[in-house]
């Protein structure tokens, strides 16, 4: 055999074989992944909600939460935004909606907001939950955000809220350049509908798609790892 054809029969086997030797470097990481955070629980359900006429359930469900107040036309913007970027992408998925909050006596306004971001296709999992004032703090407070809403009852970010009514995210946000030069972690609870690379880099590409992951391993069994929680984290900070 010739050095010509040993060294070609070389590279062959190099091409052969790295991709299976890169598909066994993932596999471990796609098993052992980190579960989203539960960082708040018992979010109420508009069942909990005297003013909710609505048989829309947060329970069961995947959810990204919005509130959009007493003037959702305001909020073109961020609605325009969850809708390419999360809803284009996620619609379809086991149990997932996208829930908007507005207050009553907005009906046209929501008509109208509705229509826009539905021009192309119907919104069959995009929903717009009508409460009073009094009922939007009550929903809004039972995730003991840090956030405030404004005083149209409104708020640019959107929430992640699990079947199991639980808000999800994460403890520790830091950027891999901040871990690196040891900044203290960060609580990440909610999600600023105004910047897309927020939306596009953590909720679509990350959050949303491990928290799809986790329940489907669940479905299937699969499931082994511990979801931190709120009660974990103070823990750790008393230790």
């Amino acid at each position: 055999m010739t050095k010509k054809n040993i060294k070609k029969g070389a590279i062959l086997s190099i091409l052969f074989f790295l991709p299976v030797i890169f598909l066994l470097f993932l596999y471990p990481s796609t098993n052992n992944y980190n579960p989203l955070d539960v960082v708040h629980e018992d979010v109420l359900d508009f069942s909990n909600l005297s003013s909710a006429k609505t048989d829309i359930n947060l329970k069961d469900h995947i959810t990204v939460l919005g509130f959009l107040g007493e003037d959702p036309e305001s909020k073109i913007v961020e609605t325009s935004n969850l809708k390419e970027l999360i809803y284009d992408k996620f619609q379809g998925f086991k149990k997932f909606q996208i829930v908007m909050i507005v207050a009553e006596g907005t009906e046209d306004k929501t008509e109208r907001l509705s229509k826009e971001l539905s021009r192309f296709e119907p919104l069959e999992y995009w929903h717009f939950v009508s409460l009073n004032n009094s009922d939007i703090k009550k929903l809004f407070n039972s995730l003991r955000s840090s956030q405030v809403l404004d005083y149209n009852q409104a708020i640019s970010n959107v929430f992640i809220i699990d079947k199991d009514l639980n808000q999800r995210g994460r403890f520790d946000d830091r950027s891999k350049r901040e871990i690196k030069r040891e900044e203290k972690p960060y609580i990440l609870t909610s999600y600023n509908a105004t910047m897309v690379s927020e939306l596009k880099n953590k909720l679509a590409a990350e959050d949303l798609r491990v928290l799809f992951t986790e329940y489907r391993q669940k479905r299937k069994g699969e499931f082994n790892s511990t979801v931190r929680r709120a009660e974990d984290l103070k823990g750790e900070q008393n230790e």
